[in-house]
Formats: structure tokens, sequence, C-alpha cells
């Protein structure tokens, strides 16, 4: 009789164990040779060598479908210990999975764009309306590669429009004022990542969020990099952004060039970009469209309307003219 110790790394114990435990005691019903007692993260194994061998490979197993799919169930233990692919296994095209088990994956034609010039390309401009799942695609890619060990980190950032005087009226210390600026990025790793471990990762600078004006004087290595809303950055605010590339990185910038909060006198950094990275090698550009809207029906009808209006009202100045 031997004892081991086994770490379930990367993973919540708690949607491993199932709810009251309910995973764990199949689990010792699956191997009634073995003792078995798990506390937190750790499992304790004691019993003959051969079995715990089997026990310690499947347990793996397990572990590894929990981290990739961010949940298990009865039916995927017992297809595992029986050699067999889980139905979830076979789902395609995922790139990887919420906290409810839901695939994430592309919606559309432009979305499999995007996913696609993200593996082809070091740096994927992503410009759409509002709700086409710029954001929420491009951070579920960043997760894939940072289960995958493909990067060490995600770095997000956004630029905050209002971070001069307005800023210094809001209470709390930066981190306090600047997280309102930062929420939509907040929630989408939420929406993927289980709250202990996010928070474990953000503490350790595996996953960092801040604002543009923090990445001056910074080299981005071995990372996923985002820049959301980069209609909002000055020309010399993305070219900044843009040099701080390192080596094995790679960047997304998303935007919206409907929703420019700038000064009317201050060129969209984006639009300049687009305008002289488009067709350098290496480069991506995905422009998504209406079309590819995944939100609620309205906000298609919403982006639909404020287009017609806009452009009523573009004719009015040029009759005025």
């Amino acid at each position: 009789m031997i004892e081991k110790h086994i770490v379930l790394e990367d993973i919540d114990p708690v949607v491993f164990y199932g709810v009251n435990n309910g995973h764990l005691q199949m689990i010792k019903s699956l191997y009634p040779k073995l003792r078995i007692v798990a506390r937190d993260n750790v499992i304790r194994i004691l019993g003959d060598s051969g079995e715990m061998e089997r026990f310690e490979e499947q347990i793996e197993n397990m572990r590894r479908h929990v981290l990739k799919y961010n949940t298990i169930s009865e039916e995927d233990i017992i297809d595992i210990v029986n050699g067999q692919k889980t139905k979830a296994d076979a789902v395609k095209g995922v790139v990887c999975y919420s906290l409810s088990g839901r695939p994430i994956k592309s919606r559309s034609e432009n979305q499999q764009r995007l996913i696609d010039a993200f593996e082809q390309n070091d740096m994927v401009f992503a410009v759409g309306p509002a709700g086409t799942g710029k954001t929420y695609l491009s951070i579920a890619l960043a997760v894939r590669a940072l289960k995958e060990k493909t990067a060490k980190k995600i770095i997000l950032s956004r630029p905050a429009v209002e971070a001069g005087e307005k800023l210094g009226f809001l209470p709390g210390d930066m981190k306090e004022k600047i997280d309102p600026y930062l929420q939509p990025l907040y929630d989408a790793l939420e929406d993927m990542i289980p709250a202990v471990k996010l928070q474990d990762m953000m503490d350790k600078h595996v996953i960092q969020i801040a604002p543009l004006a923090f990445m001056r004087g910074r080299t981005l290595s071995d990372a996923v990099v985002i820049l959301d809303e980069a209609q909002n950055t000055t020309p010399a605010q993305i070219r900044m952004f843009l040099t701080r590339m390192g080596w094995n990185t790679k960047m997304i910038i998303t935007g919206d060039m409907t929703q420019i909060d700038l000064p009317k006198n201050q060129l969209s950094g984006l639009k300049e970009a687009l305008r002289i990275l488009t067709g350098i090698e290496g480069i991506g550009v995905v422009e998504l469209t209406k079309k590819d809207i995944v939100r609620h029906k309205l906000v298609t009808r919403i982006v639909n309307a404020y287009e017609a209006a806009d452009k009523e009202m573009k004719g009015d100045k040029q009759e005025n003219n």
C-alpha cells in the first residue's frame, strides 16, 4: 500500500467535486479498492500502486476537462473512466467555454474571420458596430491562449477618454477611479474564468487590466494584448500602444467608428492606423457589420435607426450649404 497526493492545479475544486461532493462520491465508487480523501484542491489516495497509477491518469484527464470546459458532469466522468470521448469533445470550432459550460465560438462569418485572422497574424484590427462580439471574442481568444500556454499573460487596455479633470472628481483611489472605464473587460473575463481564479491571476499579474496611459514605456512580451475602444485613441496614443509589442506577443485592436467620443477637431488614432497599416504583412484587418450583431434583436434596429438619422442629417447639411 502506498500513499500519494494529487494537486488540482488551475481549476476550481468546487466544480471538480460537484454539488454536495456528488462527483467526488461517484469517483470513489468507481475506485472501491482505493481510499480517497479530498480537501481543498488536494486529493489524497491510499492503495495499490497499479490501481493508483490508473486513477492518477484519469483524474488528470478530468482536471483537463474542467480546465477546458469549465464544467464536468457525471456522464463526462464515466466517459473519461471508460476511455471514451465526452459530448463536449465532439463540438467543433469552440474557442473556449463559459463558466456555465456554454461553448464560445463564432456566430457569424465575420466573427470566424476574426478567429482566423488571430491565428494567422500577430496583430489584428477588428472594427464594427456595437454588439458584434469584437471584445468578447477577442478576450475568449486570449483566455484560450493562456489555457493552452501559448501566452503567459493577458493584458487588456482601454483609453479613458475622460481621464483628465473629470476623473479627479470620482471617489476612491486610482484603481477605483479607472475601474468604471474597464468594467466591460471585467465582465467578459468573469464569464470565462472562476472568480477566485481570476482574482488570483490578477494578483499575480497574469491578467492585467489598465488604462492606455499606463502602457507608456513598457515592452509587452509573451502575451495576448487587447486594446478595446481604440476609436477613442489619438494618433499618438495608438502609435505608442502598437510599438509596445514584444517577442511572442499577439495584439488585437477593436473599435467602432460610429462611437468616437474625441473632440470634433481630433482625428481618431484608429482611423489613421487603419489607413497607414492596412496591407502590411502580419497585420490582419476584419470588418464586422450589422449582420454580425449578436445582442438583443433591438440592438440591430437601434443601429439601423441611428444610421438612417445620421444620413438624413448629412443630407440636410449638404442642402443648407
